[in-house]
């Protein structure tokens, strides 16, 4: 691995990935002969590559397996096995142990009287991959140095990281730090980390969960739940007690679910969690939902539309009045389209007002409601409550049933420019939903101005971004059955993308401008595949085939637009054999 011929080797495959240039190459080996020092080494540390890069080109090369250790991946205790000297000298460590099969980090993966060495002094079949010298060194130090007391970390933490606002309601001011009350517990601290590094890593829930090891604590980021900690046995209920009492939660109801609210100070901003108990099994599971305001982007500018999508979606929220429905599943930034749509409307002159469940950010010049069902306040009681507030524009964060359906096509009648969210998969079958909850084609033709659905795809982390060729199955899906042997991009996993190839997100919307031609078809109840195929025959593209595009340019793997998009040929299976929406009655309801 240190002879020149094996750097030469890494050299060229770095160029010819497209990671390296022929220029950077001569370079870096002009600085190498002048130090002495390996290729990789003055790469990483002259920034032009990270780590994780390195150690897969490096597998690559070598045809062997690689990885970049961290926390969580290595079991501590599994280095007493070998002895850290015998760890040093052999330049490998063990990270984990599965039925008698070691798996063993080395910097020299194909060395036979090394691996024959692990296997002696383990007595375990030995299973090894890749790292790089200075990685396994790092933790082979700190291990060896016995720092893997969870209490003895948590503690040391400082409760100054993340301070907690008590107070029960939104303008009310800050009341005792409940902290203070418990300075220095490892609970505290370590409910402080956890919230800590879920802020910093951008993720947007928690999930401290029991298990029969004891409790396991993941973070979602980019929508994947990843491994966060795993604190040891006996300390669940004290966890979720902990995080039950700063959200104003009842501690001795542990048989029901309840929810609360907590707001908190880290990174110097301050941040908003919806707390969630769910009793279990094995314990309470709870859920902490992180409302961010520096991940909210209020301009639709920012939230990756195409221009023509946005032109369009300008003109429904331009008219005065009229229904605009923002449709996909939980999850996919419906709410963020429509703050954005209201950012871009909202001035002194107009009276706007919201019903949402809950409220998730606070905006100027928007009266914000949220539905409490608990005191019979729905969606469909506070919209008929608004109407009578002289309102000019009104947000509904769902519309779940007929009624708040009926309420809202009547309020967008009247009006008043109704701004709304519904689960369909795509923008025609927006339409076809609200039919068949007994809203009639001539009503909603003359209500609707058009319908955004939109998707998130993961972005690829450009630290660690190459090229890949998609098999022919997933060219067919794409329908670019026609570019075989056409490269794309995909990340390759590093420390800065947690191993997962994609670092952040972006949106994909499929835009349906309601012209005179689709106000028609609605009329006539048309289903959703003929939606579609006018649509088309306008220039509109659906959700796959502008995610297709985005790949093509390099966005994202072309794997994950097929996984958060769906197939519009099956779509348009499904509703020819779907039953013909209802016509009216006599009366003028849904027969």
């Amino acid at each position: 691995m240190t002879a020149p011929r094996k750097r030469t080797r890494i050299g060229e495959a770095l160029v010819s990935e497209g990671i390296l240039s022929q220029d950077q190459l001569s370079k870096a080996l002009a600085d190498q002969k002048a130090t002495g020092r390996m290729l990789g080494e003055l790469l990483v540390e002259q920034g032009v590559i990270s780590g994780g890069m390195l150690v897969q080109v490096l597998a690559r090369t070598l045809g062997v397996k690689g990885c970049h250790l961290r926390h969580g991946l290595i079991d501590p205790p599994l280095l007493k096995l070998v002895g850290a000297e015998e760890a040093e000298r052999l330049l490998a460590i063990p990270m984990f142990k599965v039925r008698g099969e070691l798996t063993v980090a080395m910097t020299e993966p194909q060395c036979l009287p090394k691996i024959d060495r692990l296997r002696e002094l383990t007595g375990c079949k030995i299973r090894t991959v890749l790292a790089l010298e200075a990685n396994i060194r790092e933790y082979i130090r700190k291990y060896a140095a016995g720092d893997t007391s969870v209490d003895a970390f948590l503690t040391s933490l400082s409760e100054e990281d993340v301070s907690v606002i008590d107070r029960e309601n939104v303008d009310e001011g800050p009341a005792a730090d409940l902290d203070k009350m418990v300075a220095g517990s490892p609970i505290v601290n370590l409910v402080n980390v956890t919230l800590l590094t879920a802020v910093r890593d951008g993720a947007s829930d928690i999930h401290i969960e029991p298990d029969k090891k004891g409790t396991r604590i993941r973070y979602r980021i980019d929508g994947v739940l990843r491994d966060l900690m795993k604190p040891p046995m006996g300390m669940h209920a004290a966890i979720a007690s902990r995080v039950k009492v700063i959200a104003k939660m009842d501690i001795a109801e542990k048989r029901l679910p309840q929810e609360g609210r907590v707001h908190i100070i880290a990174e110097g901003r301050e941040i908003d969690l919806r707390v969630s108990s769910m009793p279990t099994l094995l314990g309470e599971k709870i859920v902490v939902r992180i409302l961010d305001k520096a991940n909210l982007h209020v301009k639709l500018e920012d939230l990756g539309f195409r221009e023509q999508a946005l032109a369009a979606l300008k003109r429904m929220l331009q008219q005065p009045h009229g229904l605009v429905l923002v449709t996909g599943p939980t999850g996919s930034g419906k709410t963020t389209t429509l703050y954005s749509a209201l950012d871009l409307i909202r001035s002194p002159e107009l009276n706007i007002v919201t019903i949402e469940d809950p409220v998730e950010y606070q905006l100027d010049l928007v009266n914000q409601t949220h539905v409490h069902d608990a005191v019979g306040l729905s969606f469909a009681r506070a919209l008929r409550s608004i109407l009578r507030q002289d309102p000019d524009v009104i947000m509904v964060g769902e519309i779940r049933d007929e009624e708040t359906a009926r309420v809202a096509v009547q309020a967008a009648l009247t009006g008043h420019l109704v701004l709304a969210t519904l689960h369909t998969n795509d923008a025609p079958g927006a339409v076809a939903r609200l039919l068949d909850m007994g809203i009639e084609p001539y009503l909603l033709s003359s209500a609707i101005n058009g319908v955004v659905a939109q998707r998130l795809a993961r972005s690829i982390c450009p630290a660690c971004a190459t090229k890949y060729y998609p098999s022919e199955l997933e060219l067919k899906d794409a329908g670019l059955s026609d570019r075989t042997g056409r490269s794309f991009r995909k990340g390759i996993g590093c420390q800065q993308c947690h191993d997962s190839g994609f670092q952040g997100r972006f949106g994909i919307y499929e835009v349906m401008e309601v012209t005179p031609a689709i106000r028609r078809m609605i009329h006539q109840a048309a289903p959703s595949h003929e939606l579609r195929e006018q649509l088309r025959k306008e220039g509109s593209r659906t959700l796959r085939e502008e995610g297709v595009a985005l790949a093509l340019e390099g966005k994202s793997s072309l794997d994950e637009i097929l996984r958060v998009t769906h197939n519009d040929q099956e779509q348009d299976h499904v509703s020819r054999q779907a039953p013909v929406s209802p016509q009216p009655d006599a009366s003028g309801r849904a027969a």
